[in-house]
């Protein structure tokens, strides 16, 4: 009984792996690549590939494969690894609802673009970006800010410690498991990843679902607001953070579906603990070491020593117990232009911080390691430069986010 259900488990977890199913997504959604078309001479029998590197309408008999394991036929021609139609001609694009796209964003290591593709549903597009985009670093490190200094400073330190210990977590795993990215093709890659990243699990997924349900644990009860509402919301932007990326081409469905019960495992360990370790930040002895040695993400460990030095210095800001529960205040101008100015002069010094250490660190590395310095992009495809980048760079960002910035609204008497 028991090695029927785990070769079932694992036959089920291959079903899950396989990309065609990322490819067939992909195509319901109106996902169409541009792959190079092979087609193979009858007088030699090699594959000849198209001039135009896109993928034409040709005649193909039933018995040539088309990319995910399926079968072609007279009329159809393989786009995205499924049959395709007029639409993945070179002229489709002529078409109002078809829009040729390359991928969002390329990468900062190789400068790699990726391969153009083609767009027939612009709506589920623009919706599984804004998904994914939910799940980027980058609008983790707007998130956080602007929670910290315009709505709940305890609420966002405690979110930071439970997404860096899940992006510590999942990347530990990813590189420990070392599962390649969906092959393609038959998946389009809509974004284009590092190529010395792995896939297992997906990070998106695991931040994706922590955040969001971590923030409705924290502030349930905190603030003032409908149980159906918060986790409504909760669930939504876990869902659509989760299916975005297997429209990105970026997981495989076993990926997404590990990264999202990887993330609630995490979360059930950390939630019932955050206060202690909101506490030992504060106020421990030796918080400063005990965060300089533990931390392995920079943003988290420059929070982390920010809340100690904020509490060593008196300048926490956190709501007496006897207040709670919070209720929102009325939106007035008043409130919505103070908000977007703390913001938007936070957000200019952390960027600051960021050139300028930027600036510094990789020459310093450069240098420290005995590599050239001419050339950043080359520099950081080396790991002891890389990491060490990374950790002190986001380390002074997040030190400036929870320190510098407010420190500097008291002076301006914006706090």
């Amino acid at each position: 009984m028991a090695n029927d259900f785990v070769k079932t488990f694992v036959q089920m977890c291959n079903y899950l792996q396989e990309p065609c199913h990322v490819a067939r997504f992909q195509n319901f959604c109106g996902v169409k690549g541009t792959f190079p078309v092979k087609t193979s001479k009858p007088d030699s029998g090699q594959p000849e590939q198209d001039s135009t590197g896109l993928r034409k309408r040709f005649q193909q008999s039933s018995d040539i494969s088309v990319g995910n394991g399926a079968t072609g036929d007279a009329a159809g021609a393989q786009v995205n690894g499924m049959q395709g139609d007029n639409a993945a001609a070179p002229g489709a694009a002529s078409d109002p609802d078809t829009a040729r796209a390359k991928p969002l964003r390329r990468n900062s290591l190789t400068g790699d673009v990726g391969q153009e593709f083609l767009i027939h549903n612009k709506f589920l597009f623009y919706l599984f970006t804004f998904g994914t985009e939910l799940g980027n670093e980058m609008f983790f490190i707007i998130f956080f800010p602007f929670v910290f200094w315009n709505i709940d400073a305890l609420v966002s330190r405690r979110l930071i410690v439970v997404w860096a210990w899940n992006l510590f977590v999942g990347q530990s795993t990813k590189d420990m498991v070392r599962w390649s990215r969906p092959a393609s093709p038959p998946v389009v890659k809509v974004e284009v990843f590092y190529n010395s990243e792995y896939s297992m699990p997906s990070t998106h997924a695991m931040t994706g679902t922590a955040i969001p349900f971590c923030l409705f644990m924290l502030t349930y009860g905190r603030w003032q607001y409908p149980f159906l509402f918060g986790f409504g919301v909760a669930l939504s932007w876990s869902v659509l953070v989760c299916v975005s990326r297997v429209y990105m081409g970026m997981h495989s469905i076993l990926e997404v579906i590990t990264g999202f019960l990887y993330s609630l495992l995490i979360l059930a360990f950390f939630h019932p603990i955050l206060d202690k370790i909101d506490s030992f930040y504060m106020m421990g002895h030796y918080a400063p070491l005990v965060i300089i040695v533990s931390h392995a993400l920079g943003t988290g460990a420059g929070a982390a020593l920010a809340t100690y030095v904020n509490y060593q210095l008196g300048l926490l800001m956190d709501p007496p117990l006897s207040s709670l529960p919070l209720t929102f205040p009325s939106i007035s101008t008043s409130l919505v232009f103070l908000s977007l100015l703390r913001f938007l002069i936070g957000v200019a010094v952390l960027l600051v911080t960021r050139m300028i250490m930027k600036a510094v660190t990789i020459p310093f590395l450069c240098r420290l390691f005995g590599l050239p310095s001419d050339d950043v992009r080359q520099a950081r495809q080396h790991m002891k430069v890389e990491l060490p980048y990374r950790y002190i760079v986001y380390s002074v960002v997040g030190f400036s986010c929870v320190c510098v910035v407010p420190l500097l609204f008291r002076i301006l008497n914006l706090a």
